[in-house]
């Protein structure tokens, strides 16, 4: 590893969780790449960078996979691109604080297909729950923790 500093890479399209992501990201003094199809707002913030993609399919999701490197934090909701920077050595949160990882991606993944498959039967109408302030509270915890953890490894002899 280098003593580089990790870079939080953060899937912006429909993320609810940009301002906690600034103020941890701050708080540990570590960049912040938001990669989208459309809009977001501009920062003279020079930790924090903002990247408009192509709005052709996973054009963002790509981005993210071409820059991330082993050790970064990754912060999506879309489950394949959380499974992709696995693989790369990323840590990776949902915007609920659910972790993804080596032992629970495939989970994850078969979950989603599952949910898939009983939204193409008409067995389940797909309603997501409401994002809560539980959720945004655990996080905050998970990230700060991932944040931590990943400058704790690239700090490592």
């Amino acid at each position: 590893m280098t003593n580089t500093l990790p870079t939080i890479f953060v899937d912006a399209d429909a993320c609810p969780v940009k301002p906690e992501i600034l103020k941890v990201a701050e708080r540990h003094g570590l960049p912040v790449t938001f990669v989208a199809n459309s809009g977001l707002r501009p920062s003279r913030d020079p930790m924090i960078r903002n990247v408009i993609v192509s709005g052709a399919f996973d054009a963002a999701d790509n981005w993210i996979i071409d820059n991330v490197g082993e050790g970064d934090i990754v912060i999506t909701a879309d489950v394949p691109l959380a499974g992709r920077t696995v693989a790369k050595g990323a840590h990776v949160t949902g915007p609920t604080g659910q972790l993804f990882d080596q032992t629970n991606i495939g989970m994850a993944s078969a979950m989603r297909d599952l949910g898939a498959h009983l939204r193409e039967t008409g067995e389940s109408k797909g309603y997501n729950a409401a994002f809560s302030p539980r959720d945004r509270s655990a996080f905050l915890e998970t990230l700060d923790r991932l944040c931590r953890r990943a400058k704790n490894a690239r700090s490592a002899p």
